[in-house]
């Protein structure tokens, strides 16, 4: 067993997760090459090039439930649209429509001003900020 393997068997572990060797697989092409956004197709291809015998549906739910244990942040927009992002910080993204990307933002330089008030009984989980970028016609 390498350095690698060891590390996210831990980290599932840590997760609450049992480190079966479909999630092991999912998590090395994951979380091995830094932070990174994917949908779960772009995912599954990504299995598929590496010869992990895997079906859609159990990257869907190995994705679903890495988010649930707080592994991966789930970016939904236009309702059909779902990224997955391994960097769990607070941060925004660009979405660049002709490549179908998310690209990190930080927030250093972001401030949200004037929110609306709050329904009794909530308080804001977090906030959530993309700015849709196209080719310029110029």
């Amino acid at each position: 067993m390498n350095l690698q393997h060891t590390a996210l068997v831990e980290r599932l572990r840590l997760a609450g997760l049992r480190p079966t060797r479909q999630r092991l697989c999912l998590a090395a092409i994951l979380f091995g090459a830094g932070d990174r956004h994917v949908s779960a197709e772009s995912l599954h291809q990504e299995a598929l090039a590496a010869r992990i015998d895997v079906s859609l549906a159990t990257v869907y739910n190995t994705l679903n439930q890495f988010k649930a244990a707080g592994l991966l942040r789930e970016v939904a927009f236009e309702g059909d649209r779902t990224f997955f992002d391994t960097n769990t910080s607070n941060h925004f993204h660009y979405y660049i429509e002709e490549t179908n990307s998310l690209v990190d933002i930080g927030t250093e330089n972001l401030e949200v001003l004037g929110l609306p008030q709050l329904p009794p009984g909530t308080e804001i989980d977090r906030v959530d900020i993309i700015i849709r970028l196209r080719k310029s016609s110029r």
